[in-house]
């Protein structure tokens, strides 16, 4: 997997395994993961499956999440 890249298409990922964590009541406005075998998390926007992928270590993610649980990312909302 070392040829996994931030920004690779998401396309060469491969098809399986994504997922819609965040989906639902939002207009189609999805985000979605991957987990990656060596546990990092690939990211696409669900509208462009075919576009970039961002690739987020597992301390990336989990620093966003607990910061998004927190409300340290509510000010992107506004």
């Amino acid at each position: 997997m070392s040829d996994i890249y931030n920004g690779m298409p998401a396309a060469a990922l491969g098809a399986e395994g994504w997922s819609k964590p965040w989906s639902g009541g939002n207009g189609g406005n999805c985000v979605e993961t991957l987990k990656l075998a060596d546990g990092r998390v690939a990211v696409r926007q669900s509208a462009d499956p075919d576009g970039p992928a961002l690739i987020y270590s597992t301390g990336e993610m989990a620093a966003f999440i607990q910061g998004a649980k927190t409300g340290q990312a509510d000010f992107l909302l506004t």
